[in-house]
């Protein structure tokens, strides 16, 4: 179609500023269990209550997404978001921002799904991979710039500032969404019927490709949310870290990905989703396995092994993404993925919730049983090798 990468473009930034404000909740994690007085069982709750949330509003998006034109069911969302987001810089203490996390988790849960259908109808399966890997790597400059800015800001500031300049972002890419993205409809073809509520559980549930696609981003949501959430913290309480140090984190492991976030989408173009899909998982296991029994280390050291752990994790996620849009028919992909974003959402709030009961403090403030949470990330990414090359590509 005629503008496509201004499209993507597009689509690009509502995801960076998505996973912006997702993500620096993570890394603010010191500075919030410090102000108001939490611990990790407290902290896993904030950010479970977004995913949490955006689950449950992902499971009822799949009940009227594909009803309506996608453009339309966007900018609706994307508002509801940017009000969100305004709360949460609002917030003046945690009960406040816990209820404004799950106001945005409401309308951010839509995204991720509005996205991927969205590329789904647009982009053929053949080059689907590139225009993944062109999205995805808002992720990457999320960690190398948006994360780190906000780390910095909130140091010279406080931890409001972020969320205000993310509420302003989001007006802008507002604009960006009325002028780039087009009307799409071609997916409410006139002689199909759309099904009950019941029906589009039914229809899921009982298509074992379908449902062996929502089992393999579960399990990768646990193989990533028990480590994601706590990386911050036991950086700072165990390995040394100072507040500033987490943006070198961030911009480590985001500028490497940067780059290999579309490379690895043409490999998987090249060579298959499936095999750049078992490599990177694979890999991935190492950084796992090394960051949860890290102790006091040089800077440097562990530079090297938290960028590794930010480029496999999105070299996994990017052909994984493919493979799991290509499970649905066009005219059923957005009830499809908003239900598999539900259960993602869910699992990797679940994911945090059970990371932040094994996580305990010592009398020193560090945190303890990080080792055994790693073992847990580890089992359930091997789970996901198997299970990936059960799972058929229709369209």
């Amino acid at each position: 179609m005629r503008n496509e990468k201004l499209l993507l473009w597009t689509l690009a930034i509502i995801n960076f500023i998505h996973i912006v404000d997702f993500m620096i909740l993570m890394p603010l994690g010191p500075q919030l269990m410090r102000i108001f007085e939490i611990g990790p069982s407290e902290f896993s709750l904030l950010v479970s209550s977004y995913t949490f949330s955006a689950g449950a509003s992902s499971f009822l998006g799949a009940f009227f997404l594909d009803r309506f034109d996608r453009k339309k069911i966007l900018l609706w969302v994307y508002v509801g978001f940017t009000l969100g987001t305004l709360g949460c810089a609002f917030s003046p203490n945690f009960p406040i921002l816990l209820i404004a996390r799950v106001l945005s988790g409401v309308f951010g849960g839509l995204t991720s799904a509005l996205i991927l259908a969205i590329i789904g109808d647009v982009v053929p399966f053949e080059h689907r991979g590139k225009a993944m890997g062109l999205v995805m790597s808002a992720f990457s400059f999320a960690s190398v710039m948006g994360v780190p800015l906000g780390l910095f800001l909130a140091s010279l500031s406080n931890w409001h500032t972020p969320f205000f300049i993310l509420t302003g972002l989001s007006v802008v890419s507002l604009g960006m969404i009325i002028k780039f993205i087009p009307e799409l409809s071609d997916h409410l073809v006139h002689d199909i019927k759309r099904p009950h509520p019941l029906e589009v559980i039914r229809r899921v549930t009982g298509n074992a490709n379908q449902m062996r696609a929502i089992t393999l981003s579960v399990m990768m949501m646990f193989g990533q949310f028990m480590i994601i959430p706590f990386l911050s913290p036991y950086n700072v309480a165990n390995v040394g870290f100072t507040d500033m140090q987490l943006t070198y984190v961030y911009i480590a492991g985001g500028a490497f990905t940067i780059f290999t976030s579309p490379w690895v989408g043409k490999l998987s173009d090249r060579h298959g989703k499936l095999k750049i899909f078992t490599i990177f998982m694979i890999l991935n296991l190492i950084p796992i396995g090394i960051i949860t029994h890290l102790g006091v280390t040089p800077v440097p050291l562990v530079l090297i092994i938290t960028t590794m752990f930010f480029v496999t994790s999105n070299g996994r996620y990017v052909p994984a993404a493919a493979i799991i849009t290509g499970t649905a028919k066009p005219e059923n992909r957005g009830s499809f993925l908003s239900f598999n974003s539900a259960v993602q959402q869910l699992a990797s709030g679940f994911a945090a919730l059970l990371a932040g009961m094994i996580i305990g403090e010592n009398e020193l403030g560090q945190l303890t049983n990080f080792n055994f949470v790693g073992y847990l990330a580890i089992f359930f990414s091997i789970l996901c090798i198997p299970l990936a090359r059960r799972v058929k590509v229709v369209s």
